[in-house]
């Protein structure tokens, strides 16, 4: 199944479906389902921002599932800002809003290497 790495919070967000679009600096084809994996790293000035104490937030983990159904190209800072409630981010993160459904949570986190852009993880359920 393929995973996509995200740095926490940004992992804990989507898995909880407060984050419904990832932001990326790269385009995919790719639509379907996958794991969300919370990187080893997280990123500290996020996880200040958003109250999360240090090590708060579980990292090198699959923690959820779901499903990357559209891919937004934002043009401009209104398109953008339209939908902040939805990326939860800055534009810095990039233009490409990976639009999610179906998403859901682990009951129990699974350990896993992260890699860049989306890859394949073997799911042993």
């Amino acid at each position: 199944m393929k995973a996509l790495s995200l740095k926490q919070p940004w992992a804990e967000f989507v898995a909880d479906g407060k984050k419904t679009v990832e932001l990326r600096k790269w385009n995919t084809k790719f639509r379907g389902e996958f794991l969300i994996h919370a990187s080893k790293i997280p990123d500290m000035d996020a996880m200040k921002k958003f109250g999360f104490p240090e090590n708060s937030l579980p990292t090198g983990v699959i923690i959820g599932k779901a499903s990357l159904i559209d891919v937004k190209k934002y043009k401009n800072e209104g398109e953008f800002a339209k939908d902040a409630s939805l990326h939860l981010a800055t534009r810095e993160w990039g233009d490409y809003g990976f639009v999610l459904d179906k998403i859901s949570k682990l009951n129990k986190p699974i350990p896993a290497l992260g890699k860049l852009n989306f890859w394949d993880f073997e799911l042993k359920i």
